[in-house]
C-alpha cells in the first residue's frame, strides 16, 4: 500500500472523527437524558483520532469494536421496534396520558411548559384526542393551548373550537409523512459507521503490515 496515500487516509479519518467528536461537544441541546448518547458519541471520537493520530492497533481495533456493537445493538433495537410496534404504541400513550396527571403538579412546571408548547407548535390536543383531558381538568375543558384561537381562559368554554387530533397520532402522522427523510438520515449514519469501521480496519492492516510496534 501507497505510504503517502495512508498518511492521507488517516488524516481523513482523524478529520471525520474529529466531526463526530465536536458534534457532541457542541450540542446546545444538550439534556440530562442525552448523557448516554453524549458519552458514547465523545468516547467513539476519542478512540477513533487517537487511534488515528498515533497509529495505535489497540485503539483502532477498540474503536471498530465499539462501532460494531453499537451497530448491532442499534439493528436489534430496530427489529424489536418493529416486530413489537403494537405494544410500544399502548406503553407509550398509557405513559403519555399518565404525564397528563402532573400537568398541575407545581414540582413538574417543565412537564406543563412542555405540553403548552407541543399542542400550541403541532395544533393538537390530548395524547389520543382532546378528551384525554377531561378526567385531568374536568368536563369540557381543555388548556387554553389547545384552542384554534386561544384567548386567556378559552379552554373551559365549551363552544370554542379546539384541537381535535391528538398529539402521539399528529407525531405519527409527521413521522409517516417523512419516512423517506428520515430513512435517507439513517441509511446516511448506517453508511458513517460502516466507512468508519472499514477505514478504522484498513489503518489496523496497514499498520500491522508495516510492522508498528506502537499497539497500545
Amino acid at each position: 500500500m501507497n505510504l503517502k496515500w495512508c498518511q492521507s487516509l488517516i488524516y481523513v479519518y482523524f478529520l471525520l472523527k474529529f466531526l463526530t467528536w465536536a458534534e457532541g461537544e457542541v450540542d446546545p441541546g444538550f439534556d440530562p437524558l442525552e448523557a448516554l448518547h453524549l458519552s458514547i458519541v465523545m468516547v467513539t471520537g476519542f478512540l477513533g483520532c487517537l487511534g488515528a493520530i498515533k497509529e495505535s492497533k489497540c485503539l483502532l481495533l477498540r474503536f471498530f469494536l465499539f462501532l460494531l456493537v453499537i451497530l448491532l445493538a442499534q439493528l436489534i433495537l430496530l427489529i424489536l421496534f418493529f416486530v413489537c410496534m403494537d405494544q410500544v404504541n399502548e406503553n407509550a400513550k398509557k405513559d403519555l396520558k399518565e404525564g397528563l396527571l402532573l400537568y398541575h403538579n407545581e414540582n413538574n412546571l417543565g412537564m406543563k411548559n412542555a405540553w403548552n408548547i407541543i399542542q400550541a407548535e403541532m395544533r393538537c390536543c390530548g395524547v389520543t384526542d382532546y378528551t384525554d383531558w377531561y378526567p385531568v381538568l374536568g368536563e369540557n375543558t381543555v388548556p387554553d393551548c389547545c384552542c384554534m384561537e386561544n384567548p386567556q381562559g378559552c379552554g373551559r368554554n365549551a363552544t370554542t373550537p379546539v384541537w381535535r387530533t391528538g398529539c402521539y397520532e399528529k407525531v405519527k402522522m409527521w413521522f409517516h409523512d417523512n419516512k423517506h427523510v428520515l430513512g435517507t438520515v439513517g441509511m446516511c449514519i448506517l453508511i458513517m459507521q460502516i466507512l468508519g469501521m472499514a477505514f478504522s480496519m484498513t489503518l489496523f492492516q496497514h499498520i500491522h503490515q508495516t510492522g508498528k510496534k506502537y499497539n497500545a
